[in-house]
């Protein structure tokens, strides 16, 4: 008997590596893919609306995929000025941010005169070396022309398996459903709902705030406020790490257009709204009942960004929403009456 469980365990563990390796191995086809399929979740109630005012199913799946992809190319040209300026002055804002970190290192460590001391003790007819120049490697014409035909085929994928999920998607469920005795078109169309509720709920905070963020990046004097409304509108998604990413991103960008303690004022304006948001808007909105623990939501949320990066940083918290939902259905009972700690917890305790 034990024997036979060690086995089993051995091999489920074998099946889960070999998983994990093949999503990281072929991440230019399943990244897409799976990008879709939630995003497909995501918009369902969109093509429900279609349908409801008489549209066939592949004008309600046309529809939702035109108007995604038209919201994706109004926001690319919105942003598009912000992200050239931002290129364009790359290397002076890296030699403005050596030599403010520099200056701050200097000051608290004195490890200018350390330095001399040491180099004296060690090599007293000895020069001390000068660092060489660095700089950033800014992406030529070259370097977008060879990654242009892996984009669009990548972008073809994510379009078509889009379009014909939202199309067919009840016939999956109902094929899943019909494959799996412990579940039916119904759970899946349940889950979908609550992925739907959760990431629109969020979306309407995270526009709010990104909103907030340009009103008061425009009221202190931060050049590109528009540009970084936008960018906590997105980073808002990456739960954690994308507040840290662009708190640490104001912080170089405050120490270049600040003097002095002035400087700080932009990364800590945004990272207390953030908090606040976080800990007050956020629970208030999406409620208990969609609440997830944090150790949950972290892991799940490292593990993806980890395999894919950003896409994984984008797609972790909904994939754990409808993983959750699905576990729950299968077993016929809340997986909160069996693990109490792990799954349901307070709002305050996690964000969503």
């Amino acid at each position: 008997m034990t024997s036979t469980l060690m086995t089993r365990l051995a091999i489920l563990g074998m099946g889960v590596v070999t998983a994990f390796a093949t999503l990281e191995y072929a991440q230019d086809f399943f990244a897409p893919v799976l990008s879709a399929l939630i995003l497909g979740i995501v918009l369902s109630p969109l093509v429900r609306f279609w349908e409801r005012i008489g549209l066939r199913p592949s004008l309600s799946a046309f529809a939702t995929v035109a108007i995604t992809m038209i919201a994706v190319v109004c926001l690319v040209l919105l942003l598009e000025p912000y992200v050239a300026e931002a290129i364009a002055r790359a290397p002076v804002i890296w030699v403005e941010l050596r030599t403010t970190i520099e200056g701050i290192r200097a000051m608290i460590l004195g490890l200018d005169e350390i330095a001399e001391d040491v180099v004296a003790a060690v090599d007293p007819k000895g020069e001390q070396a000068q660092p060489p120049a660095e700089g950033i490697d800014v992406p030529s014409i070259t370097d977008a022309l060879f990654y242009a035909p892996q984009f669009l085929a990548q972008l073809m994928m994510f379009v078509g398996v889009l379009y014909f999920f939202l199309l067919t998607r009840t016939e999956i469920y109902r094929w899943v459903g019909a494959s799996v005795p412990s579940l039916s078109r119904d759970d899946f169309l349940h889950a979908e709902r609550q992925v739907s509720r959760y990431f629109l709920t969020i979306t309407a905070i995270n526009g709010s705030f990104g909103v907030a963020i340009a009103v008061v990046m425009q009221l202190i004097g931060m050049p590109g406020a528009v540009f970084w409304g936008v960018s906590a509108f997105f980073l808002n998604y990456i739960l954690y790490l994308g507040p840290l990413a662009l708190g640490a991103t104001l912080l170089v960008a405050g120490m270049v257009v600040f003097n002095g303690a002035a400087s700080f004022a932009p990364p800590a304006i945004y990272l207390s709204m953030n908090a606040v948001e976080g800990q007050f808007v956020t629970p208030a909105m999406v409620g208990k009942r969609m609440s997830v623990n944090t150790l949950l939501v972290f892991v799940s949320l490292v593990f993806w960004l980890w395999l894919w990066g950003p896409i994984g940083g984008v797609i972790a918290i909904p994939l754990l929403i409808w993983m959750i939902t699905i576990t729950e259905r299968a077993l016929a009972q809340p997986i909160s009456d069996g693990i109490p700690n792990l799954i349901r917890t307070n709002p305050d305790q996690s964000k969503l």
